[in-house]
């Protein structure tokens, strides 16, 4: 992982290159392929998904799209957790800053939801 970045689209393309590089060191197996695919998937929607949501075409389009972006990073989690728990990599302690940045996405995507939801006087709220 490098330095911390505060620009939200640096960070998810950072992310999805980190999600590349461990999706890539994966074991060529029945296992490792399907784990692979399903965290390319999710490990990389964030950024386009969040491209989208900046070209939003309504309030209600941008926070979509945001949501979008936190059920993605929320399934991430979930396959970086089973990665580390069968563990399908030698090295499980590299996960930990993939896991960490995960979290902390999570976190930026949750408050941003919330903030566009109280200006927008929305009552559907978003869980942690």
């Amino acid at each position: 992982m490098k330095t911390r970045q505060f620009d939200l689209e640096e960070r998810l393309l950072d992310y999805a290159a980190d999600i590349i590089r461990l999706v890539e060191s994966l074991p060529r197996t029945r296992t490792g392929n399907h784990v692979a695919g399903q965290l390319l998937r999710s490990g990389t929607a964030p950024l386009p998904n969040h491209g989208e949501a900046q070209a939003a075409e309504s309030p209600n389009d941008f926070i979509h799209k945001l949501r979008i972006c936190l059920k993605e990073l929320r399934e991430s989690f979930r396959w970086l957790r089973l990665v580390q728990r069968v563990p399908l990599i030698k090295s499980v302690s590299e996960l930990e800053p993939l896991l960490a940045e995960t979290e902390e996405l999570i976190r930026i995507f949750v408050a941003s939801i919330r903030t566009s939801e109280k200006r927008k006087g929305s009552r559907s709220p978003v869980s942690d």
